[in-house]
């Protein structure tokens, strides 16, 4: 029975990741997907965002990685067909381009307040959910957040934008946030940590000549049925996520 309160990832005929997370991620939720490099986060990120467009959500996805051609490859790669919903404007895609002063250098190529700016691209937060992929990199690419951290006071950086994000889920939006902790500062994300209605860890563990990913359901508040503790999956081309085991404690 479908709850109100949930936005569905959808394809239940394709995979069961919906299934395995209780229905859905909560409206008005800040959602920390955290993981090292190769983890599987923007992979899942990608699955969440093709279901929940698929569902008829609404989508922004900023990458700091791929261009609109790697993201139309990559999801076409897994099978999760994006051009039409771009077209059709269900989904907003944003570069971050921090390198080649795109929109987040100055014309010197001096970088600018990227916290601040984004917070102020209005059309980015009128979506249903919207995904910062991987949000890590707009820190360590902010020189306000830069000079904070060389005073010790990260904390007080991540408070002012996790009081931005609660206004934005206030009005029953989600925040799904990517982060490699091995990228940023204990000190820095562990506000997120704290926070976060739905936090995901994702691992790679190595079993034999095989390497094993999977999604450890940290904290999952306002769940529709019961979240797995333990989420196996694997992310295959031509196929997408595909689901392969799960544990409760």
């Amino acid at each position: 029975m479908p709850h109100d309160n949930l936005l569905s990832l959808g394809l239940g005929e394709r995979d069961r990741l919906n299934k395995e997370l209780g229905g859905g991620i909560p409206r008005g939720s800040i959602v920390l997907m955290e993981g090292d490099y190769g983890a599987g986060k923007s992979a899942i990120s990608q699955r969440f965002a093709y279901g929940l467009v698929e569902e008829g959500a609404s989508v922004t996805v900023m990458s700091t990685e791929l261009t609109v051609r790697g993201f139309i490859d990559q999801m076409h790669s897994l099978e999760y067909d994006m051009v039409k919903p771009l077209l059709q404007e269900e989904l907003l895609f944003l570069h971050a381009d921090f390198d080649s002063g795109g929109a987040f250098s100055d014309d010197d190529g001096e970088r600018k307040e990227l916290l601040k700016r984004l917070m102020n691209a209005e059309a980015m937060w009128n979506s249903d959910v919207i995904f910062l992929d991987t949000f890590d990199a707009i820190f360590r690419n902010d020189p306000t957040f830069e000079a904070l951290v060389r005073k010790n006071e990260e904390r007080q950086a991540a408070l002012e934008i996790i009081s931005f994000f609660r206004e934005i889920i206030s009005q029953g939006k989600v925040v799904v946030l990517t982060v490699d902790p091995s990228a940023v500062d204990d000190d820095a994300i562990g506000p997120f940590r704290s926070i976060a209605d739905v936090f995901l860890q994702l691992e790679m563990i190595e079993v034999g000549n095989d390497i094993r990913r999977q999604i450890n359901v940290k904290r999952f508040a306002g769940m529709g049925e019961q979240v797995g503790d333990t989420i196996g999956f694997s992310v295959r081309s031509g196929t997408g996520i595909v689901i392969e085991s799960r544990s409760v404690a």
